[in-house]
């Protein structure tokens, strides 16, 4: 029951079914489960259809989970983002749909630099192609407003401690009008609507949900003073420090997120001088 009520919290945050949250082990499992789970579904069923399409910018378990599927005989397209902004370009996209194509795969937010991708306008666009659309929104569920429907999307992965709920915990949004159809990646005593075999760990569900529950309530507040707290640091860095540049779009972006590129000094030389700023040189997504 507990965990009933957690899958319904979580749902709620995203404008979903209960019925559609599957619980799985974090986000790279999600990610794993859709790409692999709806390629190897359809490519067996379908026989003419073998294509997948992606962005070079995607995190590393979906770009892992696409070359796992070109050793298998799979074709995957791996769009670039636009130099200056991050984001995809809708044009590329179009061309490079297919009447083979299975799936694409398109973060919401980009996990390094923050670029909000141009999810509602990807969605619409692989539901007139009858294309599955899957998009890892760990960045965005609970910190930006998201509604599964309005954005067509059919498979979507969250992380639970990206919404500081537990770790070891996520969820996998999976369509069921038009019902979309997966091959499980585990085999067992069919769990999760039998797409994720497993006993489930109750304390990490509901811990999940709860977290869900209070993103949604103070996700206007959070997002003003998070917008604040990005501009402060965006405005302190510009006036104090020549020559930086800021990577990512500066409109459509998670203001939670800041990237910049400092001309003259290594990342290492940065680390070691700021000593109190909880930082990285490379991605920590």
């Amino acid at each position: 029951r507990a965990s009933e009520h957690a899958r319904a919290q979580v749902a709620s945050l995203i404008g979903a079914s209960p019925k559609e949250i599957i619980f799985t082990s974090g986000a790279t499992e999600s990610n794993n489960l859709s790409i692999k789970g709806a390629a190897h579904f359809y490519g067996k069923s379908k026989k003419n259809k073998r294509h997948v399409i992606t962005t070079q910018t995607e995190h590393k378990c979906v770009l892992d989970s696409c070359r796992s599927l070109e050793s298998e005989g799979y074709e995957v397209t791996y769009l670039p983002v636009e130099q200056a902004t991050g984001r995809v370009n809708l044009n590329d996209l179009q061309n490079a749909m297919r009447d083979d194509t299975i799936l694409v795969s398109v973060m919401a937010v980009n996990n390094e630099i923050g670029t909000l991708q141009p999810i509602a306008e990807i969605g619409k666009m692989c539901r007139e192609r009858k294309i599955l659309f899957h998009c890892d929104a760990a960045q965005m569920v609970g910190k930006l407003p998201i509604d599964v429907n309005e954005m067509n999307i059919d498979l979507m992965s969250i992380s639970g401690h990206k919404v500081y709920g537990p770790k070891g915990i996520g969820g996998l949004y999976v369509r069921r009008r038009p019902r979309v159809r997966l091959e499980p990646l585990f085999s067992g005593g069919g769990q999760e609507r039998g797409l994720r075999s497993g006993t489930l760990s109750h304390f990490l569900c509901v811990g999940f949900g709860e977290a869900c529950e209070i993103a949604a309530k103070e996700m206007a507040y959070d997002t003003e003073w998070v917008t604040y707290l990005s501009h402060k640091l965006e405005s302190g860095i510009k006036e104090r420090i020549p020559e930086v540049v800021q990577n990512g779009d500066p409109e459509h972006r998670h203001p939670g997120c800041l990237n910049y590129s400092f001309a003259y000094v290594e990342g290492e030389s940065l680390l070691m001088a700021l000593k109190n700023v909880a930082i990285s040189s490379g991605s920590a997504c």
